[in-house]
């Protein structure tokens, strides 16, 4: 009985590189350059409709970011540091734990002349620390961890201390952080206590907001309860 023709081998494929990934900054001195992204996973820059957003609420809640103390504990892309040292920050630092992503960060502060940005290579929360323990203060933060991970819990309590008095804090998150829109019987976890959201919109599945501090009274009747 003859043997069936064996099939040809197939040639290894070889998939198209994908093109580099690449985001924008929309405003400032710097608008339109182009910012490489990674593709490393979880890194996920925000997108240039939802940073238009944020900068806009920002402006029309403290004048924007001319001035601004800013810190991006969760930098990746370094898409929303960027364009707050575009629109006139005094001071931007950038915390990035990935090594591959902290020298695009650097690679990207030397392209652009960005002075202002400092970029450390450091875990967010360890440096969080090291910075409350030393007294600063910044008048923005950005955090836009890794979903799923309980980041927005450890870091917003050590944020009560690197906040400025009259400062904000945008968070990225994969449920609404306003305690108003807790499902009925929940309890509101101790971490947002002290928070009130300001603005916040949905993208998707991802809710972003802005956040500032609660005056006591606006505490106490929560914790009372």
């Amino acid at each position: 009985m003859p043997k069936p023709a064996k099939k040809p081998a197939s040639k290894p494929s070889h998939p198209r590189p994908r093109p580099p990934q690449q985001v924008r900054i929309i405003g400032g001195v710097w608008k339109r350059s182009p910012l490489p992204v990674l593709d490393a996973a979880g890194l996920r820059p925000t997108p240039d409709r939802v940073r238009e957003t944020v900068f806009n609420w920002i402006r029309h809640l403290r004048d924007g970011v001319q001035g601004a103390r800013c810190l991006d504990l969760f930098a990746g892309s370094g898409a929303l540091g960027f364009e707050a040292a575009s629109r006139g920050a005094q001071e931007v630092t950038l915390i990035e734990a990935h090594t591959p992503a902290f020298k695009q960060l650097e690679a990207n502060k030397a392209k652009l002349g960005a002075t202002q940005v400092n970029i450390i290579r450091a875990d967010a929360l360890v440096a969080a620390q090291h910075m409350a323990a030393r007294g600063q203060q910044f008048d923005l933060i950005f955090l836009d961890p890794p979903y799923q991970q309980g980041w927005l819990e450890r870091v917003l309590p050590l944020c009560e201390r690197l906040l400025a008095a009259d400062g904000l804090i945008y968070a990225e998150s994969s449920r609404s952080l306003d305690l108003d829109a807790l499902p009925p019987g929940e309890a509101v976890p101790d971490w947002l206590l002290p928070w009130q959201v300001v603005r916040a919109d949905q993208a998707g599945m991802v809710f972003y907001q802005l956040l500032q501090r609660k005056t006591v009274p606006e505490i106490l009747p929560k914790i009372q309860a």
